[in-house]
């Protein structure tokens, strides 16, 4: 995991492509909805998917709802813990891998049952326990008040570890903790997957992670920042950076190692509103809409945004 790979792409951008993805209009025969309605006053922050199905977690009480994404249908499957669920990863075991934010902690739920199969308490406050991504071997967890990732190795067809099996990773080289607000936010394994990408909200740079020294660089994407930078998504060497309160998607293509990119377009929708992370599922990419800058009451609505991947 720890080899360095020295290629970079050295294409400089020219122009970035802004496309506006507009709901298109549906086959006779596809029955998936654009706009997935979730409970009132649930305040939505992670997603992660698998099949036919998507997971969400509440930012206010840690509940954990599964919706449909051909019929639009959904329904509770772990109750709410009184503490945040904010990222979410599936693994094909179905388990979900779930941040716990100001808790400073994670768990492992059961998709089918909503049991939950281990947790663990990386840090006191203050502390933000904010995304994850999942690798061959490990869970990766950012902390967004902490220059350090928390990781949850796997054993054996996936074994959990115990209770006090996980590691710290201090991070250095070229990240640095900035202010007090959100720093580490988003993570993604690079496409060779010998690495990790994370983004640093405040300062809008994505930064490439050795896994076994903690070293950072930036990752060289000329002409770009990712200001607002939240929940990351790769696929193939795709890297989709969602923007908050920029209501859209960068579209970066990454270079194996990650260590270098080209800006490819952005992603907006009219139906976003503060979208915090993606998944994708059936074709498409599915946004869960945070509403920021809307004061949460018990009867505020909150959607879903499905949009075509660029």
């Amino acid at each position: 995991m720890n080899r360095r790979i020295r290629t970079a792409l050295g294409v400089a951008l020219t122009a970035t492509l802004v496309t506006t993805a507009a709901p298109a209009p549906a086959a006779a025969h596809d029955r998936r909805p654009s706009v997935i309605a979730l409970p009132d006053g649930f305040q939505p922050e992670g997603v992660a998917a698998a099949g036919r199905y998507a997971w969400f977690g509440s930012r206010a009480t840690g509940e954990i709802y599964r919706a449909d994404l051909i019929t639009g249908a959904g329904r509770q499957v772990s109750p709410a813990t009184g503490t945040p669920s904010l990222g979410l990863k599936v693994d094909p075991r179905g388990r979900l891998f779930v941040a716990g934010g100001t808790a400073g902690d994670a768990r492992v739920v059961d998709t089918r049952t909503g049991a939950v199969l281990a947790s663990y308490r990386f840090a006191e406050a203050p502390t933000f326990v904010n995304d994850v991504a999942l690798t061959r071997d490990a869970a990766w967890f950012t902390d967004s008040n902490r220059p350090v990732l928390y990781r949850l190795p796997l054993g054996r067809g996936g074994k959990l570890p115990p209770v006090d099996g996980f590691t710290t990773l201090a991070l250095t080289g070229d990240f640095q903790q900035t202010g007090t607000g959100i720093n580490l936010n988003g993570i993604a394994p690079t496409p060779d997957g010998r690495a990790l990408i994370v983004v640093q909200s405040n300062t809008g740079t994505l930064f490439r992670v050795d896994p076994a020294t903690g070293v950072t660089t930036a990752v060289d994407v000329p002409g770009s920042t990712f200001v607002n930078g939240d929940g990351l998504l790769l696929l193939g060497r795709t890297l989709y950076v969602v923007q908050n309160r920029l209501n859209q998607v960068a579209v970066v293509e990454l270079n194996r190692s990650g260590t270098a990119g080209v800006a490819r377009g952005v992603i907006t929708d009219p139906g976003f509103d503060v979208p915090t992370t993606v998944a994708a599922a059936l074709g498409r990419l599915y946004l869960p809409n945070a509403r920021f800058t809307t004061p949460p009451t018990p009867t505020t609505p909150y959607t879903v945004v499905a949009v075509d991947a660029r």
